[in-house]
């Protein structure tokens, strides 16, 4: 049950985005930098950001070497280097609109460690650098074996190392409150820990029914245009769409005396990932040693996976620093047939920005402006 007030001042928008992650602040923001004066609600059904904006590693990233290898596989060189372009125009965006020093934007440069079953993929560098070259207009990927030894890696495992310059590292954290503060300054409204049970589009306006936690009951919000922003969990308000969740297991150690490396870090072509935070090592990855107990949007450890990443930090990465781990955390990722992103029209007055596979923090902000075009 409404009162007269509520129901006058908070149920109709201009436009309502349901999920505060990364692309549906930036979708809002987005809506704002070109018409001030819309009235904009973000709905959230957690306290949090409940998908992988607040827990990802923090990789301002766009593919390592033989993560863009198997995408050319599959998609080919165009889409792919088309890929590479919004995930790329993404960060310059985010990176615009936030501020370097605001996320503790750092760029120490990104490197893949190239086990023996990685080495044929060396062969391809000039092939993925020339056509990487329109975009960078210099070789991206490079070899530079001597750092396995300056970055005390285990040689016996590590048998090259590729570099790329473009590389760098964000602040999770920071990154999200930086867009949650410009959301604020700019008037939009965001209500978390509100569900979103379902929307129905009659072709003038948008019902968004939504669960309120207090009376048990519902409440309908309506808008002009509505965007769904829900990555992972689209399925239950989009059924029969190709997203399949894939949940991302991190740890980060305890403070290191000493750490011998910085940058951002991709092993087992992108399956791995790790890198410094200050003096301690965020590692995460290993969905691929159990796909089917990682295709899940449950918030829980896989035991399993922890089990070998602690090893993989010891007997690879760490091999001559003790460390322990502080924290382990989960996020939940979308994936699909292949790595392009869901980015259409879903009726007339609902458009969808969900699939991001894996690379949120790259192209979040640039599919957010792209919705925004398509709302406005």
């Amino acid at each position: 049950m409404l009162s007269y007030w509520e129901k006058e001042s908070f149920v109709n928008y201009d436009h309502i985005i349901i999920g505060s992650g990364i692309v549906g602040l930036s979708t809002a923001i987005s809506i704002k930098e070109k018409k001030p004066d819309a009235e904009i609600l973000v709905l959230e059904r957690g306290i949090l950001p409940t998908g992988a904006s607040t827990k990802n590693a923090g990789f301002a990233c766009f593919g390592s070497l033989t993560e863009l290898l198997e995408d050319i596989k599959v998609l080919g060189e165009t889409d792919t280097l088309a890929l590479v372009n919004e995930r790329w125009e993404g960060l310059k965006k985010l990176r615009g609109r936030v501020g370097d020093d605001n996320m503790d934007y750092l760029s120490y440069g990104g490197y893949e460690l190239m086990r023996d079953a990685e080495l044929p993929y060396l062969k391809a560098i000039d092939q993925v650098n020339e056509m990487l070259l329109p975009l960078f207009k210099q070789p991206v990927f490079s070899i530079d074996d001597q750092k396995i030894k300056s970055f005390g890696f285990n040689s016996d495992e590590i048998k090259s190392i590729v570099v790329n310059p473009f590389e760098g590292q964000i602040h999770t954290g920071k990154m999200m409150k930086s867009l949650l503060a410009l959301a604020y300054k700019l008037n939009i409204k965001v209500l978390t820990g509100t569900e979103v049970l379902s929307f129905e589009d009659d072709g003038t306006e948008v019902s968004v029914i939504a669960k309120n936690m207090v009376t048990n009951s519902d409440i309908t919000f309506k808008a002009n245009k509505v965007a769904v922003c829900t990555n992972a969990f689209t399925n239950k308000l989009v059924p029969d769409i190709d997203i399949n969740p894939g949940r991302g297991i991190v740890l980060v150690t305890k403070p290191l005396s000493k750490l011998p490396f910085q940058g951002v870090f991709h092993i087992d072509k992108g399956y791995y990932y790790f890198r410094n935070e200050g003096s301690r090592v965020i590692f995460g990855g290993g969905r691929n040693i159990d796909f089917e107990g990682e295709t899940t949007t449950k918030f829980e450890i896989n035991e399993r996976i922890i089990a070998e990443l602690k090893k993989q930090l010891k007997d690879v990465i760490l091999p001559s620093t003790p460390f322990e781990v502080d924290h382990t955390w989960a996020g939940i990722m979308a994936f699909g047939a292949n790595k392009q992103p869901i980015y259409k029209k879903h009726s007339a007055n609902v458009h969808l920005g969900v699939r991001l596979g894996g690379m949120g923090v790259a192209i979040g902000s640039r599919m957010g402006e792209k919705l925004s075009e398509k709302m406005l």
